[in-house]
């Protein structure tokens, strides 16, 4: 099967599984903006190059100055979003020994907008064999009164590598949340490895408590994947529970994997946690 086929198969796979859980009725609002970006890597035997680069909507996509042979590629806002009744999609693909960075240029702001209808912000990564994909955003802020609902839909090859970055901040200064749901679906060499589904603020029950965030403001996510990775260590508390947040790194059973879980009161020190963790993750 030639490199072609098979990153088709992988993303056929993928999809056959279905959407999301919480977007199958969602149908936006008749003045909500309907957008999907695209990214494509591909290697050309020397350097990674970008065939595809397809801005939409409000993502304005820019090639960005890299060394070595991966590509760069950075995503800045165009218009508000998201907001009330949008669908939005960032498609990325790296294929076969590609190796591809992407970042956004400021933190992504989900506000109310015109209904109060969800609003849908899609991200689908896809790396092909011996790939290299980083998705590393500002974080997602959910504004008093938004309502989002946020996926990520993650197809890896066997060996390909994937760090993946996650951070949401719960309302801006002296504001409530709006309401956020987020799920992650991640499969590796065609089977699952990780499937997660979180929400935040008003009418999610709990989410505040003790249990779960106690107070915090910030809660992030670092996923990394590389078939070259020690599993076998136990999960490790980064930092005891504390008024400055803490953080857990922990092996996933379904493949070469570690997924870091971290809560703090602000963005800047879930940044230090989760760059902690990776730390950790990379035995530095």
């Amino acid at each position: 099967m030639n490199s072609g086929a098979q990153l088709s198969e992988l993303r056929s796979r993928f999809d056959a599984a279905g959407p999301a859980a919480g977007t199958e009725e969602t149908c936006g609002h008749p003045d909500g903006v309907r957008a999907t970006a695209r990214i494509r890597a591909t290697y050309n035997g020397r350097v990674t190059t970008l065939p595809q680069l397809r801005s939409d909507g409000p993502f304005h996509l820019r090639r960005m100055r890299t060394s070595g042979k991966a590509a760069r590629v950075g995503i800045i806002g165009a218009m508000s979003a998201p907001l009330g009744g949008d669908r939005l999609a960032l498609d990325i693909t790296a294929e076969d020994r590609a190796e591809l960075d992407v970042t956004t240029a400021a933190a992504t702001l989900a506000l109310r907008g015109p209904t109060t209808a969800p609003a849908t912000y899609d991200v689908r990564l896809t790396a092909g064999e011996h790939a290299r994909l980083r998705w590393l955003p500002q974080p997602l802020i959910s504004a008093a009164d938004s309502n989002l609902q946020q996926t990520y839909t993650v197809s890896l090859a066997a060996t390909s590598r994937l760090l993946l970055r996650e951070e949401q901040i719960l309302g801006r200064a002296n504001e409530k949340p709006g309401h956020l749901v987020s799920r992650i679906r991640v499969h590796h060499a065609g089977r699952p490895l990780l499937d997660q589904h979180t929400a935040y603020g008003d009418p999610a029950p709990g989410w505040d408590g003790p249990a779960v965030l106690d107070g915090h403001r910030a809660v992030g996510q670092l996923l990394v994947v590389d078939p070259e990775l020690d599993v076998t260590r136990a999960p490790t508390l980064l930092r005891e529970a504390t008024k400055d947040g803490c953080a857990v790194l922990a092996p996933l059973a379904g493949g070469p994997a570690l997924l870091a879980t971290a809560v703090a009161p602000t963005s800047s020190a879930l940044r230090e946690l989760l760059d902690e963790a990776l730390r950790h993750a990379l035995g530095e």
